[in-house]
């Protein structure tokens, strides 16, 4: 709709109804989360990173037949299968309008998305990746603030996100730290094109978080939502559990063991063998400078996150999560939530242009 505020570069380019991503979460961001945003007015991002390509074959599908609405696709460069998973995204290039990626591909990957009409957006959580991203040829970042669940970095949102948007002349998408038509707005304010949400779409009715996850996400107070970097050597932002206090607690051995112990589960979940394995942890120590141990845990991580959001197994999970669960309080529709975040949005920008009309008058 012309002259609505909440008309952006972003609703135009990707084909959805309001400035409003849901991200790519491992095990979360399926099909039924996809479809349920997507329909909602966002734009859902389905989480093929922890896919195998036939897995995402027939997740791709399930969301093309489950909504007419464009939608996007996350994938890591470095995972078994990467290859086969880019022909499917361009195979599909008349739905799928984007894809995400943290780490990854290079100009000559992003290029052939370019040329299918399919919009390249990295997740980036510094100035220099966010600058490098546009030197590869992006059409646009999504920068996430030291809030943001999972792998996190220092710098809060409100400094970081000006940062990039006075490094990059590309439009840039703000997270870490949003849930409500508050953020969104200010988000608008800063010079973002829109705002992308993590935890607070993992709270809907349709994310396939099993209800004793949910409940458990529900009663983490901030304080209760923590940074470790004994999971992989890198910061990660979660939930605070039994699991992750033992983890806390163990030492290098206990770091190699549990390396091993997923990397285990990982080959039987995807049939990979011990080389494919390596080869994608080695491919992350090449992006990152990581040591092979911490790689290894890192391409296990969604291993022990499946434990608690896919099995509903607490005890032997984790809960990545951003430090917003901490406030969130209850479990709606994503239709529910978008409508919403759209209705606070537009009051908090209303009420902000009534303010200027008042200074206006008065002076």
């Amino acid at each position: 709709m012309m002259g609505d505020p909440l008309h952006t570069i972003l609703t135009e380019r990707l084909g959805c109804r309001w400035p409003i991503i849901q991200t790519a979460m491992g095990w979360v961001a399926e099909p039924s989360l996809v479809i349920g945003s997507s329909n909602a007015g966002a734009f859902g991002f389905l989480g093929a990173a922890v896919m195998t390509p036939d897995e995402a074959r027939a997740k791709i599908l399930a969301v093309r037949n489950g909504t007419d609405k464009p939608f996007g696709v996350n994938f890591h460069s470095f995972q078994p299968g990467a290859d086969q998973i880019v022909e499917l995204i361009l195979a599909n290039k008349d739905q799928v309008r984007a894809v995400s990626f943290g780490r990854g591909p290079n100009a000559k990957m992003i290029g052939r998305f370019k040329d299918a009409g399919i919009l390249c957006i990295p997740t980036v959580g510094a100035v220099k990746h966010a600058q490098k991203m546009v030197e590869l040829g992006v059409d646009m970042v999504n920068v996430q603030g030291g809030e943001g669940g999972g792998h996190t970095g220092s710098v809060p949102t409100t400094v970081l996100l000006p940062q990039v948007l006075d490094a990059v002349n590309v439009p840039v998408i703000a997270s870490g730290g949003f849930a409500d038509g508050r953020g969104l707005a200010a988000a608008l304010a800063y010079g973002a094109v829109g705002i992308a949400m993590g935890t607070r779409f993992l709270l809907t009715k349709e994310s396939p978080v099993p209800d004793s996850a949910k409940a458990e996400y529900l009663k983490a107070s901030t304080d209760r939502i923590v940074v470790t970097t004994k999971l992989d050597g890198i910061p990660q932002r979660m939930v605070r559990t039994k699991l992750m206090d033992r983890i806390e607690k163990s030492g290098p051995l206990g770091m190699w063991l549990r390396a091993i112990e997923a990397g285990m589960a990982m080959k039987k979940q995807t049939g990979a063998s011990w080389m494919d394995f390596i080869k994608s942890a080695r491919g992350m120590t090449a992006h990152g400078a990581m040591p092979l141990k911490q790689a290894m845990m890192a391409a296990t991580m969604p291993m022990l996150i499946q434990k608690a959001v896919v099995e509903g197994d607490i005890e032997h999970g984790v809960m990545a999560t951003g430090v917003v669960g901490g406030r969130i309080g209850e479990v709606p529709t994503c239709a529910a939530l978008v409508d919403r975040i759209v209705e606070e949005a537009h009051e908090r920008l209303a009420a902000l242009a009534a303010m200027g009309r008042e200074t206006a008058s008065a002076a």
